[in-house]
């Protein structure tokens, strides 16, 4: 008969660390892979190896709005983009019958390589230690993290904590009647940590978020769905990989829709769902809901859009994206046969929903550092974002500004001029969210200059000034600016004139003859014209790279527009360089109680950010901006 020992309440110290990573997922691989290419003692503490960089939902990096985050987390150094090249098997940019402002890369992962190669990196990165443990307090002493202690007793003394939990935070498995604590795919979850936030002033929030059931692929009619296949023309995720061949994968997606015998079997049953049923209080995502949710909120419809996802090439797993369910399993199994092509499927994972407890997230800085406790930063869906790509963006500015505070160096803050990953941040700290937060292209005020083509030019020199960006990334962002640059003067040099030939071939092409003297520059801003459709007349062109003609090409035909956001961004700036530091807004006249009691609460770092919180008006910002130079003037 096993004999269970009393517990002894002994901690000891287990390895100190410059910098603590609380979980490995996509926010806590970027985090600890940032600090620890900075040069700092970083440790990764995660209940679960298995779980590293794990894809507990969807199988794909990328989309719209997330394809720019991924390309900005690789321009600053981040990893995301190079492993999902080492790990895709199927790619497509989408929107590209838009312009290049909303075009988007997204690709399908082996979930398990993603993985297994990610573990990969950490387990080989210097200076960086994977540990299994379950962290249950954070330890601070006057208000200023010291370190964290396990539930194994470990006390790991640490300068910074950055705590990247995801979904895990005192989770819940919701599935019909069933519910139970659990992270996801049955993994443990965090059960003590919440309680140490607490403790700390933290107040935390329930959300929700789900996922779909896997099914067996030899089980689902493909004959009844529209084939969904990839690009033959594969554009790299990373920009270290432009130009290189990465390989040719083209697993087949398939695209098929739920009946109106789904519609009915979800009615016949919806006081099941845990949602509907008021056992949970968790608030899901608006823009990726459950079947259960379309059925209600869009109860006129009959029929809705599903994806059949492969999981991996090693795997029959497939991923039913689109109908995410909280419903019990055996109306799951009736819900599912109902779906075309579905009619013999076999569940080899049920759907389920999970609920967890986040932050509010306008309680954290734009570096991700928690307003009163130093060091203390967060990332990822503890913020109340949802998604691998707005995890992995919040990780790896989470990392560096720890690490930037540790060596006693300015700050890393990306602005919503400067990317969408400072909107994304701006939008959680300054506005917060009531529902996990989805990055969209229609969020994103400059979208024209921040595309996700030129985020390394926008980024990595900023990246590597903090010294995160390696050499040979910088310097192969410089060849590429300066490649852009002089053929954009010699396309402005070079001069067609109205000869017979000439108008024959601008005719063929759809467009008018030459009068005078033109330049190529001018003609490729033509609507009907392009880059490439103008090299027979080009008769000095050199052969250049597919990603150097599409900013070439980019720039000129929309310089207009780009010079005008240009301005934009100026006046933007102005507001955001105005730092508001120690101000008593109860003292300032002229401020309407609705702006003083949000400013008091939000406590902005910048008077470009007291502009975004919802209650302060224009009027209360001109009042902002003549206190502040009333105390320019005072102090000389």
């Amino acid at each position: 008969m096993l004999k269970c020992y009393k517990e002894v309440n002994v901690n000891y110290f287990a390895g100190k660390y410059d910098i603590a990573v609380i979980g490995a997922g996509h926010a806590g691989c970027e985090a600890g892979l940032a600090s620890a290419r900075l040069g700092l003692k970083t440790a990764i503490l995660t209940i679960s190896m298995d779980s590293v960089a794990d894809m507990p939902c969807n199988p794909n990096i990328g989309g719209t709005g997330k394809g720019h985050l991924v390309r900005e987390i690789d321009a600053l150094g981040g990893e995301i983009a190079i492993n999902i090249d080492k790990t895709f098997i199927q790619s497509r940019m989408l929107n590209t019958s838009k312009g290049p402002a909303v075009h988007s890369l997204r690709v399908q992962a082996d979930k398990k390589m993603y993985h297994t190669e990610m573990k990969k990196v950490l387990e080989n990165e210097k200076n960086l230690d994977l540990i299994q443990t379950e962290v249950k307090e954070i330890l601070t002493e006057n208000n200023v993290v010291t370190g964290v202690l396990t539930t194994s007793n470990e006390v790991f003394p640490a300068k910074a904590v950055i705590i990247c939990t995801g979904t895990y935070l005192k989770s819940m498995i919701l599935m019909g009647e069933n519910c139970y604590e659990s992270g996801p795919n049955n993994w443990k979850c965090s059960t003590y940590l919440s309680e140490s936030l607490k403790n700390l002033g933290i107040p935390l929030r329930r959300f929700k978020t789900g996922t779909p059931a896997r099914v067996h692929r030899d089980s689902i009619d493909f004959s009844k769905m529209e084939v969904q296949k990839g690009d033959d023309n594969i554009i790299p995720f990373s920009f270290m990989n432009e130009g290189k061949d990465i390989g040719n994968h083209k697993e087949d997606c398939f695209l098929t829709y739920t009946t109106l015998e789904t519609k009915q079997i979800i009615e016949k049953n919806l006081h099941r769902s845990p949602m509907y049923a008021g056992i949970v209080n968790g608030v899901g995502p608006r823009y990726c809901p459950s079947i259960e949710d379309k059925i209600v909120r869009f109860n006129e419809k009959d029929e809705h859009q599903v994806f059949i996802e492969p999981e991996g090439l090693d795997t029959l797993e497939m991923y039913v994206q689109g109908v995410s369910s909280t419903l019990p399993l055996e109306v799951q199994k009736e819900m599912y046969k109902s779906i075309l092509g579905l009619e013999n499927v076999k569940i080899m994972r049920p759907a389920y929903g999970i609920e967890y407890d986040c932050i509010d997230p306008t309680i954290l800085r734009a570096t991700l550092e928690h307003k009163d406790i130093k060091n203390l930063f967060f990332a990822g869906q503890i913020n109340g974002s949802s998604g691998y790509e707005e995890a992995g963006s919040q990780g790896i500015i989470a990392g560096i500004n720890a690490s930037m505070n540790i060596l006693g160096k300015e700050p890393f803050i990306l602005t919503r001029s400067d990317a969408y990953i400072g909107v994304l941040i701006d939008d959680l700290i300054t506005k917060g969210t009531d529902e996990p937060y989805r990055m969209m292209t229609s969020r994103t005020e400059y979208r024209l200059s921040l595309r996700q083509d030129n985020a390394d030019l926008r980024l990595t020199e900023k990246s590597y000034n903090v010294g995160l960006a390696t050499k040979e990334r910088y310097e192969k962002c410089l060849n590429k600016k300066t490649l852009i640059e002089n053929e954009i003067e010699r396309l402005k040099s070079t001069i067609l004139t109205p000869k017979e030939n000439t108008n024959n071939a601008l005719e063929e092409l759809g467009s008018m003859k030459l009068k005078t003297a033109v330049s190529l520059y001018d003609l490729i801003k033509r609507p009907e014209l392009d880059y490439e459709m103008l090299k027979d007349l080009d008769e000095t062109r050199e052969p250049l790279d597919r990603e150097i003609k599409l900013q070439v090409q980019t720039m000129i035909k929309y310089e207009g527009y780009i010079e005008k956001q240009s301005q934009q961004i100026e006046a933007f700036k102005k507001l955001e360089n105005k730092k508001l530091e120690n101000i008593d807004y109860n003292s300032l006249s002229g401020l309407r109680i609705e702006a003083v009691q949000k400013l008091s609460k939000f406590r902005p770092e910048t008077v470009g950010q007291a502009s975004r919180i919802s209650g302060v008006s224009p009027a209360d910002i001109n009042v902002l901006l003549i206190h502040l130079e009333t105390q320019r003037r005072k102090n000389g």
